[in-house]
């Protein structure tokens, strides 16, 4: 077995309404996870992603703790089930939240309410149906960034999410992304489609969320992980916890770097990923990527012995 391996953590839009079932008929980590986590929310959150419904589960400040929460209980059963560590982790957006908390830099209890108030903060800075998140296909970034700048006119809309090779997520200004995808279509783009998101995020729309979102930063411990995290922002390690906040900061309001990331991990002599937590989102991104580093998914008990024998 390969000691070269990156954990890889998702972010929002794998959540959904009975996710991790399996391991929590055999695995006690998922309850015990889900119930420290409601103890510092103040309500049930495993009920909640248990029956659902999806419109609540889909609300941001319910999905941030609640894809922390999976990702962290994926973790703490392959810490029992497996010997190997990762040598970094990376995280997708949130993702990089629940990286940091498996790396041991910030407590799991204080990352939950951290992360519900991010997505508090997130949905007031933009008011509902102002704001529009878009889908770009078969472009070149560059091209996607030069059309977002001709169909700003005055509002934002911005590259936001460098997804994997030809996928791209815009965000901003609900009339600048329409504006945007009807040119993203006629320069040639096989889809430019709206996603079913209400908060524009990573782009400049959220600069006053990620500064209110410093003040909670600043109020709770941070550590150096003792795994090595690559944040999104800057595609770096950081060196103190100072820069720990800092990328965190700028995270919500600029792109996440993610084709950046992968090649970073690969380049850096990982031979395998794993995905940790609910859903497969990252194993196809990555794929597209990076050729012969695969990644893995764990999200039940199959994907598990999966990953844990190769």
């Amino acid at each position: 077995m390969s000691n070269k391996t990156a954990f890889v953590f998702p972010g929002q839009g794998s959540q959904s309404v009975g996710m991790l079932a399996d391991f929590s008929e055999s695995d006690i980590e998922v309850q015990q996870t889900f119930e420290e986590a409601s103890e510092s929310l103040g309500y049930d959150l495993w009920q909640k992603v248990k029956e659902g419904p999806a419109e609540e589960l889909n609300k941001t400040e319910i999905t941030q703790p609640a894809i922390l929460t999976a990702g962290v209980a994926v973790w703490k059963i392959w810490q029992k089930k497996s010997e190997e560590r990762p040598q970094v982790m990376a995280g997708h957006s949130l993702g990089e939240y629940t990286a940091l908390v498996c790396g041991g830099a910030i407590a799991f209890a204080d990352a939950v309410k951290l992360v519900e108030t991010r997505g508090r903060l997130m949905q007031k800075a933009v008011p509902a149906g102002q704001g529009l998140m878009a889908a770009v296909l078969g472009l070149d970034d560059e091209k996607v960034k030069e059309i977002c700048s001709q169909a700003a006119e005055g509002q934002v809309v911005s590259a936001v999410n460098f997804n994997a090779p030809g996928q791209v997520v815009i965000a901003g200004n609900k009339e600048a992304v329409e504006r945007a995808c009807s040119r993203l279509k006629e320069n040639g783009a096989r889809r430019a489609q709206p996603l079913a998101v209400s908060v524009p995020s990573h782009c400049s729309l959220m600069k006053g969320a990620a500064e209110e979102l410093k003040q909670t930063l600043n109020s709770i411990k941070i550590d150096l992980p003792q795994i090595p995290v690559i944040h999104n922002y800057n595609v770096e390690v950081s060196t103190s916890a100072d820069a720990i906040v800092d990328s965190l900061v700028k995270q919500l309001y600029c792109p996440v770097r993610w084709v950046e990331t992968v090649q970073k991990i690969a380049d850096d002599g990982a031979e395998r990923m794993v995905e940790c937590g609910p859903g497969k989102v990252l194993v196809g991104l990555n794929k597209r990527i990076v050729k012969g580093v695969p990644t893995l998914p764990v999200f039940d008990n199959a994907s598990l012995e999966k990953a844990c024998v190769n």
